[in-house]
This record gives C-alpha cells, structure tokens and sequence, in this order.
C-alpha cells in the first residue's frame, strides 16, 4: 500500500479517490482544449460563461477534495460515489452548453460508470448506471443546439466524426489506466492479506507452543512437589518402602511423559498434538492420570450428555489447562473434590468444585493474571494459562463461591474448536 506524508495507510477507497482525482483533472483539461479549439479554430461560438464556471467549480471542488484527503477520517464508499455524481453532474453541464447528446465526448459517461463498477459495491453501480442513463436521455431533449460553422455540411460533419474518435480515445484510455492500477491495488491487498494470514497462523503456532511449554513447566511442579515430600522423608538406615517406590516412579514417568508431549508438539499443528477420543473417554482417562499423580486426592467424575458422546481432538493445552484447574482444586481441598461435565451437539461445559477456603472478591477478581497466586509456593500461572488456553479455543473460565463454602471453576467450550468431523 501507499503512505501518505502522516505515514497513515491509505485503504482501497481513498486511493481510488485519488486517483479519481487525476482522471478528473485530465477529463475536465480535455475538454478546455477541444472547446477552445471549436471556438478559436473552427469559428464556432459556445457559450463561454457557463462552461467556465463549470470547468472552474470541479477544479474549485478537486482543490477542496485534496484538503480534505489531508484529513484523518476515512473515505467511505459513498464518498467515493459522491465524487462521481460530481462528474456526471458537471459533464452533463458541460455537455447541455454544448451540443447535448450531439456532442462527440458524450461517451465521458462511460468513465464515472467504469470507475464505479471497478471500485464500489453492486448497488452503487445500478444506481451510476441509472444516473448516467438518465442524463443522456434529458440531454437528447434539452440542450443548447451547435451552430454551424460557415464551413459545408460535410465538413461540419467530418469534425464531429473526429470529435467522436478523440472521445472514444479519451475515454478508452482513461478506464483502461484506471483499470489497471484498480487491478494493481487488488493484487497488492491480496498479497497483503495472505501475508497477515500467514503471520497469524505462524503467530498462533508460536502462541499455542509457547502456552504448551509454559505449561508444562507448571505441570512439572506437581510431579516434582510429590517426589521432594517423599525424599524428605526417606531415612537411609530403613531404606525407602515398595507403596512409596512406586510412587517416585510413577511420578518420575509423569515427568518423562510432560516432557515428551512438549517434543512431541514442537512444530506441529494444533489437530496433531492429541489423539481422536470421543468426550466422555477423553475426560475420563484426563481425570484417572491426574488422579494418578494425586496420591490420597478424593475426587468424583459425573459425566452427562447426549450419545454417543461427539469425538474430540484431545488438545495438548487444553489437557494442561484442565489439569492446572483440578490441581488448584486438590490444593484447595484434598479430601472434597467434585468434577460434572456435561455437553451437548454444540459446547462443553465442565464444573470443578472444591471445598476450600473460598475467595475474597479481590481475589476472584484478579483471577486468571499471570504471576498473581494464593498459595506461598505457587506461581500464578494455571488460572492464567486456563483462561489464555479457554480463550484460544473460544471458550471462557468463570470462578464464583460455593454455597457451603468453596470455590465452583466453570470452563465452557464450544466443541466445534476441538470436535472432530467426519
């Protein structure tokens, strides 16, 4: 695109002014030369005030256009049509002084028509068709007749064919710059466009892997947090038991397993970093790992919807980002956590409810910041990375007290970001 002076980008309208600007100029100039040509040369006498004032009311209005162009606020389409109503106007005009439909440049109509078929919307276009039509009819029936020069019929009517051939030039010229700059400046757009949806989906990869790495490093911290408890306690003379020893060793398989996710994504799209599951199962087996790392947590899974449950994509980052929320919630209340998920043909909406301490408002109103956190060793980045994740899908997280005491997490996303068709 181009840059005014200001360094504003100019959209497809204002440089369709622009250029709207110069054909004008150069119609209105071509028509100064070919009337005082008949004038001088061919001893025609026209009615020089009123061509005058007309030729000097368009350039008086294209001087005031270009201050205007100066200024911030956008050319809109009617605008655009507007400065065309003005030519047709003024052509119209020029032609009543000057011959009407008899004058060879008539075909001018043409130009405004072409610029609006290229550059604006269908029903601009019907209403300039209606509008040039109209003022070619009128002009069949009132103008000022040409008179006749001194010169023989045949003569007078040898200027006119030439008149008409300098006016299909004219006009023919015209559309066709037009039409290939319009051509040009669509091109360009296209280029541009493709260009932002490339950036987006490249930024939306970057977004995605670096929410995932993110996540596992905060995944990691529960894994690691169990394995520190246990070595604490592990005294050398007794050695460690065989309960505990599974433990690390699940617990060091969680951590091998979080790390290879993250390879495993590096690179790859968003419907290649999980597998196929219908929803219930996905939920079901999300909530036994997890349980799995939660040694002694007391949860309860109550899944309701319409079946055959619909096949999802079971989404790397959204798994963290339901993780990150069932840990908050084992955190807040180990022995009392209740996990309700139910969906439909089109959203699901999953309920993690716990039995802790609650949240003050100011609390709950700074949910979902980064590095913003409750807990003395915690890091503030679930909630965040629950609502960044539950954003990118299109979804939302809600966070409101409990009656009884506790704190009710709501996550609702629309399945078709995660569904998978057939």
């Amino acid at each position: 695109m181009q840059i005014q002076d200001s360094s504003k980008p100019l959209i497809s309208a204002e440089i369709n002014l622009r250029r709207l600007l110069l054909l004008r100029a150069i119609t209105l100039a071509g028509l100064g030369l070919a009337f005082w040509f008949v004038m001088t040369r061919l001893d025609l006498p026209l009615p020089v005030a009123p061509l005058a004032a007309v030729l000097t009311g368009m350039l008086v209005i294209s001087l005031a256009t270009l201050g205007r162009l100066r200024c911030a606020w956008p050319v809109q389409d009617r605008e655009l049509f507007g400065q065309l109503l003005l030519d047709v106007a003024s052509l119209t005009a020029l032609f009543y002084f000057s011959g009407g439909s008899a004058n060879p440049f008539v075909m001018l109509y043409l130009l405004p028509l072409a610029i609006a078929a290229a550059a604006l919307p269908a029903v601009y276009v019907w209403g300039m068709t209606a509008i040039t039509t109209l003022s070619y009819s009128a002009l069949l029936f009132w103008h000022v007749p040409l008179p006749h020069s001194a010169q023989a019929h045949d003569a007078d009517f040898g200027m006119h064919v030439l008149g008409m051939w300098l006016g299909y030039v004219l006009s023919a010229t015209l559309i066709a710059w037009f039409a290939v700059r319009m051509a040009a400046t669509v091109r360009e757009r296209d280029r541009m466009l493709a260009a932002l949806r490339e950036n987006a989906l490249r930024h939306e990869r970057v977004l995605a892997l670096g929410t995932l790495a993110t996540g596992a490093a905060h995944e990691l911290g529960t894994p690691l947090s169990t394995m520190a408890v246990l070595v604490k306690d592990i005294e050398p003379e007794r050695g460690i038991s065989a309960d505990r020893l599974g433990i690390l060793r699940a617990q060091i398989l969680r951590c091998k397993e979080i790390l290879a996710s993250l390879s495993s994504a590096a690179g790859q799209v968003r419907a290649e970093s999980g597998q196929s599951l219908p929803l219930d199962v996905w939920l079901r087996e999300l909530t036994a790992r997890w349980l799995a790392l939660r040694p002694g947590v007391n949860a309860r899974l109550q899944c309701e919807g319409t079946q055959p449950a619909p096949r999802v994509v079971a989404e790397l980052t959204l798994t963290q980002a339901i993780t990150n929320i069932l840990n908050n919630a084992a955190d807040a209340s180990p022995d009392h956590v209740e996990i309700d998920a139910g969906w439909n043909a089109d959203e699901l909406i999953l309920e993690i409810a716990d039995r802790g301490s609650g949240m003050s408002p100011e609390v709950q109103a700074s949910a979902g910041e980064p590095f913003h956190t409750t807990k003395s060793d915690g890091l503030g980045l679930g909630l965040f990375l629950a609502y960044t994740t539950l954003g990118r899908f299109g979804g939302d997280v809600r966070l409101m007290p409990r009656g009884g005491g506790g704190v009710l997490c709501r996550l609702t996303l629309p399945l078709a970001a995660i569904k998978v068709t057939a």
